[in-house]
């Protein structure tokens, strides 16, 4: 791989601690969410600043497929939910919902990005087979192989996109 970009970060203390990077443009507390046995406290955490990653990556990927296929995905936004929770053998794992919200697509304009985006963006490459990953599309998952009849422009259309009809998972438990 060719690098383009590294970024590098500090911490000291942990999940209790402070993070900057190395530019300073970022410069945060850490702290240990209640749910966790945490303290709570002002400060971040890393799963907080995954979800930002994650999301702005996302997003960015989805406009350049947008993009390219002559769609219109401005106002659209990215909901990003990570959740942290035991692997049942003695470790940790993260999962991640990503939900679209795209008021300028159809339906399936916006399962067909979500799907693309999934393929191109660095994050989901980097997590691929790694946590779950879950797309949803204004709260509908898109999991299960389904055509979704919509109205565009008068006329209807159909595409068999991954979608299960139903409320995406709401955020992740650590229980």
């Amino acid at each position: 791989m060719k690098t383009l970009y590294t970024a590098e970060a500090v911490v000291e203390g942990g999940r209790q601690g402070h993070g900057r990077t190395s530019d300073g443009r970022l410069d945060v507390n850490l702290s240990v969410p209640v749910e966790m046995s945490g303290a709570g406290g002002s400060g971040t955490n890393p799963e907080q600043l995954f979800a930002v990653g994650y999301a702005a990556c996302f997003q960015s990927t989805l406009m350049g497929v947008a993009r390219g296929r002559k769609l219109d995905a401005s106002d659209s936004r990215i909901t990003s939910r990570v959740g942290i929770g035991p692997t049942g053998h003695g470790g940790f794992t993260l999962s991640v919902s990503l939900d679209l919200h795209a008021p300028h697509l159809s339906r399936v304009e916006a399962a067909e990005l979500m799907a693309r985006a999934h393929e191109r963006c660095p994050y989901s490459n980097a997590t691929r087979g790694n946590i779950e990953v879950q797309l949803s599309v204004d709260g509908v998952s898109l999991e299960t192989q389904q055509a979704i009849p919509s109205q565009r422009n008068g006329a209807a259309e159909s595409s068999a996109v991954a979608i299960r009809m139903g409320p995406a998972p709401e955020a992740m438990s650590t229980d």
